[in-house]
């Protein structure tokens, strides 16, 4: 794939007609080309594209494409009666520094963009929701939108809740709150290690697993509870070593992206027999790392599965698989998806409510009001959002690691021969959580 774009020189890498990026509202975001052609409504994708995590902003670019040639196959938005415009997505690494995400967001406000989506890394998503807060309140003309899809440290939707931010995951304590429902019933888990990256993310889920464990299941004994730098460690397996030594049977970890994957590949090779509780265990060569080791022991949580129970949810999952074939590719979250749905349907209400005779975009401002309540369905799932705290609903599930072609695991994950088998489906009304937001609206 072609590199990322530097922030200094601002290249853009588009793909097709698809993608996913907002225009500024009130420059030319109704103009028509030469030839008669609807500019398109661009968002800016600010994400980790190179380095050790860049796998995963690649997965997320490719499945921000996905949903955008879907709402485009259609005919784009309706953005007013008898107007339909494209979606496209523009590209801009910000090396999972939140420096640097501040910088590409600058670039992209250069470039004429205030729709920002964004989500590997929660203190990134914590730096890009301060920064757009005080953007907006200084330029109320060109104000930003902020479109999370991954970033799910509780906070973002609790103390520091925003008006212009949206959150389309289901937040850390909710995903441990799901995962917790299977280990209360997992008898044979009598003591456990908690792991995780030292950042406001992994220091959140270990909390939070410190928590619902006390409640939950007092009997387990937690005899290790460390963090470790993020993106920075190439070797495990001193980490896997006391893991083993511990005596755990289990291991709870909110690791993603090369983290996770060197941590099981480590684990497989001293020999840990134990599970793992994870947030991510199911993609990004997971899997693949830990092998046969892993069958019945690897256990994840997600909003879908690809082997989701449901016609609906298979379909959608060989589509994806039709479009991406190159098992490297397989990479696909329903709430992203989702989340362009949303945001569509929440451009074309704010549309139908301009001003009578208005040739621009709707504003920020009427947008964020629609998505506010965004109520959308695909593959089976639906997913509506919460007005109060910007968190989104959905159903959760839980799934463990099988063999490809065990009961109930059709599809494998990357060509591993592996995939993930539903063990549970918490329904959204069982997975919502009270917030401590107090929304500030303009």
């Amino acid at each position: 794939m072609t590199p990322s774009p530097s922030n200094t020189g601002r290249r853009r890498w588009l793909l097709g007609s698809a993608a996913l990026l907002l225009s500024a509202w009130g420059r030319g975001v109704a103009a028509q080309g030469a030839a008669g052609r609807s500019a398109p409504i661009r968002v800016a994708l600010i994400e980790t594209l190179s380095g050790p995590m860049g796998n995963a902003g690649e997965a997320v670019f490719r499945n921000l494409v996905w949903a955008s040639e879907r709402v485009n196959a259609r005919g784009g938005i309706e953005v007013a009666p008898g107007v339909r415009r494209p979606l496209q997505i523009v590209r801009y690494d910000s090396k999972g520094q939140p420096q640097e995400a501040l910088s590409a967001l600058q670039s992209a406000l250069d470039d004429g963009i205030t729709l920002v989506a964004q989500g590997n890394s929660s203190a990134v998503a914590a730096a890009l929701i301060e920064a757009i807060n005080r953007h907006n309140e200084r330029e109320p003309q060109r104000q930003v939108l902020f479109l999370n899809y991954s970033a799910v440290d509780p906070i973002l939707t609790n103390e520091r809740c925003s008006f212009w931010h949206f959150r389309f995951d289901a937040h850390a304590d909710m995903r441990m709150a799901a995962l917790m429902s299977v280990l209360k019933a997992d008898t044979d888990v009598r003591s456990v290690y908690l792991i995780g990256q030292d950042y406001s993310f992994g220091q959140a889920v270990l909390r939070e697993a410190r928590r619902q464990l006390a409640q939950q299941r007092p009997d387990i004994r937690i005899v290790g509870d460390e963090l470790h730098p993020m993106a920075r460690i190439k070797d495990f397996l001193p980490y896997a070593t006391k893991i083993k030594a511990s005596g755990a049977q289990a291991v709870i970890t909110g690791n993603w992206g090369n983290d996770l994957t060197l941590l099981v590949r480590a684990a497989r090779d001293v020999g840990f027999e134990g599970k793992f509780y994870t947030f991510y265990g199911n993609a990004l060569g997971a899997p693949a790392a830990i092998g046969d080791a892993g069958i019945g022991k690897v256990v994840a949580v997600a909003d879908w599965f690809p082997n989701a129970p449901g016609a609906e949810s298979r379909r959608f999952y060989e589509a994806f698989r039709q479009r991406f074939p190159n098992p490297a590719d397989d990479y696909v979250h329903l709430r992203m998806q989702l989340m362009v749905e949303a945001l569509a349907q929440a451009v074309e209400a704010a549309g139908r409510s301009a001003p009578a005779g208005a040739t621009a975009l709707p504003a920020a401002q009427r947008i964020a009001l629609a998505l506010e309540h965004a109520d959308v369905t695909l593959a089976g799932q639906r997913l509506r959002m919460r007005a109060d705290d910007h968190q989104a609903q959905q159903p959760l599930m839980v799934a463990v690691m099988d063999r490809q072609g065990a009961p109930g695991v059709p599809f494998d994950v990357e060509g591993s021969g592996y995939g993930f088998r539903v063990l549970q489906r918490l329904e959204a009304a069982a997975a919502e959580q009270p917030h401590t937001c107090r929304m500030v609206r303009p």
